[in-house]
Order: C-alpha cells, then sequence, then structure tokens
C-alpha cells in the first residue's frame, strides 16, 4: 500500500513537472538555442560516430540520479566527490561537446539555457543524425545544485528484467519504456569486464553462457583475450553506428553481448516487445522517441528551482543570475563606501582659526576627486561575469 502510495505521488510530480516544460521553450528568449546546439553535435558527429552513445548513456545516467537535473557534468570539489566519481560514471565521456555548447550559448544568450537542456537536445539531435527521429523535445529544465557521489545508483549489466524493471519503475518508467531505452545498445560498446563471465564462467558453471551464440562467444574471447586494458566490444555487432532496431534481431539470433540484453527475449514481459519491434522498425523508433521525451522529464527542476548555470562544471557563485535581472548591476551600489571621504566634512575644525596649519590638510577632500574607486565596482563586476 505504501509503494503503491509513493507511486501515485511520483506520477503526480512527473505529470506537474512535464506540464511545466514546453516545446519552443526558448522561442522567444533564445530564438537559436537549439540550432547552436545541432550545430556543435553535428561538428562532433561528423569526426566521432561514437558520440551518439556517449550522450545516450550521460543523459541516462543523469536522468537516474537525482533526476534530469545536469548534475553529472558538476566537477568534484574539494569538499565533496560528485557523481563523475562513482564507478559507473568513470567512462561516461562527452563532456567536452556540453562545454562547447554552453559557451557558445552564453555568447549568445547569457544565463538563459539550462545545461540540462544542453544533454537532453544535444541526445535528441545526435540520435537523429545517426538515423533516428527527429522528434521535439520539451524544454526548460533548470540545473541542479547538488551533484553526490554517494547517491549514484544505477541498474547494472547483469540484473535480471524483474530486478531491471524495479529500477525503471521507481522512476516512473514502465515494461515497454525499459524495453524500448535498452534499444539505444543499438549503438556503442561494452567494456569487457562486464560480460567477461558469459564467455567462460557464466554464474560459476565453468562454462559460457547457454544463452549466447557459440560464435559470439568465439568472437568475444579474441577480443578480450586477456588484455589488461579491459577492451570493448560492440553491443550491436551487425550496424553498430547506426540508430535502428537491429539490436532486436541481434539478441533474438542470441547474440546479445550483455546479460540484460539478452534476457529480453526470454522474459514473458518483454519477449514480445522485443519480436514486436524487430519486425516493426518505424514502431521502435516512434517509441523510442516517446520513452526518451518521459525518461527526460524524471525529477525535473522547473520554475524558481536550481538554477541557470553560467558554467555546466561548477554552480554559479552566489545567487543564480536571472538573464534580464536588472538588480545584478546594483552590485556596485555597495560603494556607498566611497561616500566616507565625504565625511572629512570635518574640515569644519580647519575653521577654527586658532589652528591655521590644519586647512593644509583639506587635501583630503582628493580621495572623492579619485572617481577611480567608484570605478573600480564596475570592473570588479564586469570580471566575475566574464568567468
Amino acid at each position: 500500500m505504501k509503494m503503491k502510495f509513493s507511486l501515485l505521488v511520483f506520477l503526480f510530480i512527473f505529470q506537474v513537472a512535464l506540464a511545466d516544460l514546453r516545446v519552443g521553450f526558448y522561442n522567444s528568449n533564445c530564438p537559436r538555442a537549439e540550432s547552436i546546439i545541432l550545430g556543435v553535435v553535428q561538428r562532433h558527429f561528423r569526426t566521432d560516430k561514437s558520440i551518439t552513445a556517449a550522450l545516450l548513456r550521460m543523459h541516462f545516467h543523469d536522468c537516474f540520479v537525482r533526476g534530469c537535473d545536469a548534475s553529472i557534468l558538476l566537477d568534484s570539489t574539494s569538499g565533496k566527490q560528485s557523481e563523475k566519481e562513482s564507478g559507473p560514471n568513470l567512462t561516461v565521456r562527452g563532456f567536452e561537446l556540453i562545454d562547447e555548447a554552453k559557451k557558445a550559448l552564453e555568447e549568445a544568450c547569457p544565463s538563459t539555457v539550462s545545461c540540462a537542456d544542453i544533454i537532453t537536445l544535444a541526445t535528441r539531435d545526435v540520435v537523429f543524425l545517426a538515423g533516428g527521429l527527429n522528434y521535439a523535445v520539451p524544454t526548460g529544465r533548470r540545473d541542479g545544485l547538488v551533484s553526490n557521489m554517494d547517491e549514484v545508483n544505477l541498474p547494472g549489466p547483469t540484473l535480471t528484467v524483474p530486478q531491471a524493471l524495479q529500477s525503471f519503475t521507481s522512476k516512473g518508467l514502465n515494461v515497454n519504456d525499459m524495453t524500448t531505452l535498452l534499444g539505444g545498445h543499438t549503438v556503442g560498446v561494452a567494456h569487457c569486464s562486464f560480460f567477461q563471465d558469459r564467455l567462460s564462467n557464466f554464474q560459476g558453471t565453468g562454462a559460457p553462457d547457454s544463452s549466447m551464440d557459440p560464435t559470439l562467444v568465439a568472437k568475444l574471447k579474441r577480443i578480450c583475450g586477456i588484455n589488461a586494458n579491459d577492451p570493448t566490444a560492440f553491443l550491436d555487432q551487425n550496424t553498430s553506428f547506426a540508430f535502428d532496431n537491429e539490436y532486436y534481431n541481434q539478441i533474438r539470433l542470441r547474440r546479445g553481448v550483455l546479460q540484460i540484453d539478452q534476457e529480453l527475449t526470454s522474459d514473458t514481459s518483454t519477449a514480445g516487445i522485443v519480436s514486436g519491434f524487430a519486425s516493426n522498425p518505424g514502431g521502435f523508433q516512434r517509441s523510442f522517441a516517446n520513452a526518451m521525451i518521459k525518461m527526460g522529464s524524471i525529477q525535473v527542476l522547473v520554475g524558481n528551482a536550481g538554477e541557470i548555470r553560467q558554467n555546466c562544471r561548477v554552480v554559479n557563485q552566489g545567487k543564480p543570475q536571472q538573464p534580464t535581472n536588472p538588480g545584478a548591476p546594483q552590485k556596485p551600489i555597495t560603494p556607498g563606501k566611497p561616500k566616507k571621504p565625504t565625511t572629512p566634512v570635518n574640515p569644519k575644525k580647519p575653521t577654527t582659526p586658532s589652528k591655521p596649519k590644519k586647512p593644509i590638510t583639506p587635501k583630503k577632500p582628493k580621495k572623492p576627486i579619485s572617481p577611480t574607486k567608484p570605478k573600480k565596482p564596475k570592473t570588479k563586476n564586469q570580471a566575475s561575469k566574464h568567468k
């Protein structure tokens, strides 16, 4: 009963968050936002097709920890290790692409586009470039202020379908969403350490996993060997860089590299979905777009929550700055301190004719003459703004 209640609460929060996101959120305050991000993604994709899998993984790892708030982008501080330092995230990459997009957006529309939205839009764009659908993405997310290594708890590759499904349902996703999102394995690779046991000593049997095609076992053994550098193998052995439905055909042929991938074909709750996607490429693409939109709305920060980071790797200094906040320039007003020099209106003492030598010190009024002090607060503010 308690679990049912918590799930209802989650679904309510999810619906409210989704209502606060909208397609074209930046149309008025940064109309070129999506085209700027697409341009950066295109440049990276031209030289590195594997960036598709990298961004899909980054987006998934971000949304499953504290929601889609770009907490995965924050660097560690002297006092706290961020999500980047956790084991599952040590091989997450693509941060430079996000940095590049953020820099371009800050030049075009300062403090306007969130890092969380950059991840979401860049992932949509790279999936499209690899052959997927160019689906519309609701935006309006804001960036989180916390990133804690200890909070990273992601579903692993050796889980059974029921175990993995429990992780997905806790985020408001259902069995169809899970089977669809795992279809992202149609691009990308896995390190040998994640499936090595399936090749020789599966679950302590002293033999390979009987559910894996023996030809694939032999091929993966050659790739992995005894190399200490933990090499990688493609998750889709056929069309490794194309975003298509071939992953489902491969696992039906017992060519799933990861245990969770292969188990999708044998579990009664997912086997039918796998067969449907294997025979209907368009159906898979539409389902994937819908599942990505749903995943991208997990526990999002909207409205006044969080902030719009100026640098995706660190939280803003002081209060988050808003694009059209007229209050920001008011900080230089704290040079009310220069008014203290005007209190050398103590030259009333010089007016006491009994001490004529003190009027010679009215050179103190030269302090008000040095308008350089009021100017310093301005340059300080400008310098901090460009960091």
